[in-house]
């Protein structure tokens, strides 16, 4: 009976590593200093990865066309970016889908001292804009401008561009009378003492659209999920589990300080606040809210934002729940 017990007992332990090796393996490629690190970093620290039978690889590079050109050379399973990009690709005929990840999204903010109240206020000034002339955010707030208040914000402001750092720097110099920057930049340049005049979320709902859509996510070949049944939900299961660490404990919050690189106290709770503000519902984008959302951004970026995807494109969304 012990040698049976001993050789039960061996089989199991030598049975382990094969069944761990069966898991699939998923290279996500990321920015080195992405704040989806915060969240990949929970699931991994938690074993949620293994807990839903797969291993997350998180491979850093420098910035998102590094990302990008890692998953179309198969190098990394899967990346981040906003859906109206990978519609845009899937529409070319690349077979990229979508799981979503946040709804968090830009805004307005404008110096401390600033009399300002709405986007109006800002006629005749500087607005520093990080990224381009066809970052989704400005287009946006332009719409809302002109919905809300008759104001064409780009004739009434002189525009600055610049990446999203150089917006950040800026902008606490006093040098716009407001700046558009990505949700990070802005909760570190509120915590600054800047005061936010009106955010996209915000901005997205005045125009009858739905907030609740979640803007970025993860995307990978569907070819990549088809050889996988199940590792897309079982990804996006891991994915809402560190959500939920994240949305209830502040203990949680105090392992990923260190990468976060906050210098205040205030900084590191805005930006706790402001990405637990950014976790979308549970379950699958709604294609027709997503469809009013691209129709809404073709007419203002026209073919240069979205290229061929004037409808969102067939199987671009996970059904993931």
């Amino acid at each position: 009976m012990r040698l049976l017990g001993r050789l039960l007992t061996a089989l199991l332990f030598f049975s382990l590593p094969v069944q761990a090796d069966d898991m699939p393996t998923v290279r996500l490629a990321v920015l080195q200093i992405g704040t989806v690190n915060w969240e990949l970093d929970t699931i991994v620290r938690n074993g949620l990865d293994e807990k839903h039978g797969f291993h997350l690889d998180v491979r850093a590079y420098a910035d998102n066309g590094a990302t990008r050109i890692a998953v179309a050379g198969g190098e990394a399973d899967m990346a981040v970016a906003d859906w109206i990009w990978v519609a845009r690709q899937r529409a070319a005929g690349k077979d990229y889908v979508f799981i979503p990840y946040s709804k968090a999204v830009g805004g307005v903010v404008v110096p401390g001292n600033s009399l300002a109240t709405t986007l109006v206020d800002l006629q005749d000034g500087k607005l520093g804009i990080a990224g381009g002339p066809l970052d989704k955010s400005w287009l946006l707030l332009r719409a809302y401008a002109a919905r809300t208040y008759g104001f064409d914000l780009k004739a009434g402001t002189e525009q600055v561009y610049g990446a999203p750092p150089l917006i950040f720097k800026s902008a606490l110099d006093d040098s716009y009378a407001g700046a558009i920057n990505y949700w990070h930049f802005l909760a570190k340049m509120k915590a600054a003492g800047m005061k936010e005049l009106v955010n996209v979320e915000e901005a997205t709902a005045a125009l009858g659209l739905d907030p609740e859509t979640p803007l970025l996510g993860y995307y990978g070949k569907e070819s990549f999920f088809d050889q996988r049944p199940g590792l897309a939900q079982a990804f996006y299961a891991a994915t809402r589990d560190a959500k939920d660490i994240l949305l209830k404990s502040d203990d949680a919050w105090e392992n990923l300080r260190p990468e976060m690189r906050v210098e205040t106290d205030t900084e590191f709770e805005i930006l706790r606040r402001d990405w637990r503000s950014g976790v979308p519902k549970r379950g699958p984008i709604d294609a027709g809210n997503a469809s009013a959302l691209l129709t809404l951004l073709a007419e203002l970026g026209g073919a240069e934002l979205v290229g061929r995807a004037t409808e969102v494109p067939e199987g671009l969304f996970a059904q993931v729940e």
